[in-house]
């Protein structure tokens, strides 16, 4: 059995979490997402805890554990919301919002627009810090992610899109002929 699905998610205040075939909704002070679930798991509401149930299938403990976590982040989610930062490094590369765009300066011969999904927040400081945030964990992340890859870090130089906190290696270059 999973340890990770054996364990109850607790549901906070304020937090309202519906059992529908096949998916969970869950709605809270930031939002409201509905999470689906993998055919034979099912999630019992009581005393204000959720529990994962699974079939009697061996096939489904795989999915036991997963479909626990996947609520879970809904729930965390829906009260807390998810965020991602980011750095601009490089000189004259910087970022801005207008609208439902991002418009970046990133050494290219021409500005990148990055369209913001819906539920999602970007907010830009200094012109080169991105704090992306939502109540979605993986939409979040693949935002997060999709600015990253508008410039990747150069393993020379350290320019480009990063992490907050991101440690990255760097390479020699050329040496000298001697």
């Amino acid at each position: 059995m999973s340890r990770i699905g054996k364990k109850p998610i607790t549901v906070p205040k304020g937090v309202t979490v519906k059992v529908v075939d096949g998916a969970v909704e869950v709605q809270g002070p930031k939002g409201k997402l509905k999470q689906a679930l993998p055919g034979g798991i099912n999630f019992e509401l009581a005393d204000g805890h959720l529990v994962a149930k699974r079939g009697e299938d061996p096939g489904l403990a795989k999915f036991h554990g997963l479909a626990r976590s996947l609520v879970a982040n809904a729930v965390t989610g829906v009260t807390d919301g998810f965020k991602k930062e980011l750095d601009i490094v490089g000189v004259g590369y910087r970022a801005e919002v207008k609208g439902k765009q991002v418009i970046f300066a990133l050494g290219y011969s021409h500005a990148v627009v990055f369209d913001i999904p819906n539920g999602i927040d970007i907010v830009i400081d200094k012109q080169t810090h991105i704090t992306v945030t939502g109540v979605d964990r993986q939409l979040v992340g693949q935002v997060a992610a999709n600015i990253r890859r508008l410039r990747k870090p150069d393993p020379y130089k350290q320019k480009g899109v990063r992490y907050t906190g991101e440690v990255l290696k760097k390479k020699a270059g050329k040496t000298g002929v001697k």
